[in-house]
């Protein structure tokens, strides 16, 4: 299993007029998140464009448990369980600074091939990069 820990600071143009964080914020957060658990691993979104494969988000599950306010410091925590084949599952914890589970959720983005727009198996370099943590 691949996991990282992230830390934010909620900015105030993250939030509501109630200071609450806004509820399309947090997928900002899972990006976050999911960039840092890469590059943990050695791995670059902007090499594998250059070597002609995106990365797009297909589908997201979203909980949203209790709020986070403005200036708070958040945890993300990003999980990928499960070595990718032609997709790739995120899971993400966010937690405030008490510790409290605050949302749950998971991304699903597949590999595709940016010549013909279809779906690609995972490449070689990035399984190599991450087969023996599974």
């Amino acid at each position: 299993m691949l996991s990282h820990e992230t830390i934010i600071r909620v900015r105030y143009g993250e939030t509501d007029k109630m200071g609450i964080v806004y509820y399309g914020t947090y997928s900002l957060y899972y990006e976050v998140g999911r960039t840092d658990l890469m590059r943990k691993y050695k791995i670059s979104y902007s090499e594998m464009e250059r070597q002609g494969i995106q990365m797009p988000v297909i589908h997201m599950d979203c909980f949203y448990l209790k709020p986070a306010f403005y200036d708070d410091l958040i945890q993300v925590h990003t999980f990928v369980k499960e070595l990718p084949k032609s997709k790739i599952k995120f899971e993400y914890e966010i937690y405030n600074s008490e510790k409290t589970l605050i949302n749950k959720a998971s991304t699903t983005l597949i590999f595709l091939d940016s010549q013909t727009g279809k779906p690609a198996r995972a490449p070689f370099n990035f399984i190599e990069k991450i087969k023996n943590f599974f």
